[in-house]
């Protein structure tokens, strides 16, 4: 999972520490630089400090959650009784968890916290659902599935989905007939379209911006799949579907689908 990380850089070190291998960091210690990388780098998570700019203030972080509601956030700061009232009020945004310099934030706290808020991302949610809805899920479907969605970017075709789970392409298509779903070229690229389809929830992103976050290198590709597995174009399906419509749609088109079905995923 790749994390924002608007902290200072101290906090970034002790974050990558905590993290191990599970998590990713990109850091900024400018609130100027934070919607546009939100915007441009599939990141599913926000650590931030409403210090960063010096004094404690709650503007920057009330406006990530105005333009990216579907983001989680997680406070990394230091605790003084100037902060309390930015607190409360970032309480009222719901932003709920906040980890203290020097008091909670030992590696296994961290990390612990770190996890808490992943379990919160868009990638997570949407993974659990197409496991609910396609149950069961064969564990070795939702290993490429989740590494699909967590760098989407690196995982455009049926060989790198494969690749990403260590085995190659006819593994991967044997994994996928002997589960009875359509092939895995389909299945990645509806998960991306659903995946589209969340991100378009917040007001922050553009369809422009989703494509690329996505990996498509046109803008019309996320166009064709949005109208072959919702009927809708990416800027239709942002108003008139609600992410559990929009899966239940994918789901009861590929139940009537042909297994030996293909689509293009670039």
């Amino acid at each position: 999972m790749l994390v924002l990380a608007a902290v200072p850089e101290i906090q970034v070190l002790r974050l990558r520490r905590a993290a191990g291998s599970r998590f990713r960091f990109v850091s900024t210690g400018r609130w100027g630089d934070v919607v546009d990388l939100i915007c441009r780098q599939p990141i599913e998570l926000a650590v931030v400090d409403p210090l960063l700019s010096g004094d404690p203030r709650s503007q920057e972080i009330e406006r990530l959650r105005l333009l990216f509601p579907s983001l989680p956030v997680l406070l990394y700061t230091t605790f003084t009784p100037a902060l309390a009232p930015v607190l409360l009020a970032l309480g009222r945004q719901g932003v709920q968890e906040v980890v203290f310099c020097r008091f909670d934030d030992h590696p296994d706290g961290l990390r612990a916290a770190l996890e808490r808020e992943q379990a919160r991302a868009c990638s997570q949610q949407l993974l659990d659902q197409i496991a609910t809805a396609f149950n069961p899920l064969r564990a070795e479907i939702r290993w490429v599935l989740e590494a699909a969605l967590r760098a989407p970017e690196g995982v455009q075709t049926v060989e790198q989905l494969a690749a990403s789970a260590g085995v190659g392409r006819r593994t991967c298509e044997r994994w996928f007939l002997r589960a009875a779903m359509p092939s895995p070229r389909h299945f990645l690229a509806a998960a991306r379209v659903l995946y589209a389809h969340r991100l378009l929830q917040d007001p922050g992103f553009t369809v422009e911006d989703v494509a690329r976050r996505l990996g498509y290198s046109q803008v019309r590709t996320l166009q064709q799949h949005a109208r072959l597995y919702l009927g809708l174009t990416a800027g239709e399906m942002r108003l008139s579907l609600t992410p559990d419509a929009a899966l239940q749609l994918v789901v009861r088109r590929f139940l009537t689908l042909p297994h030996s079905a293909e689509t293009g995923t670039s």
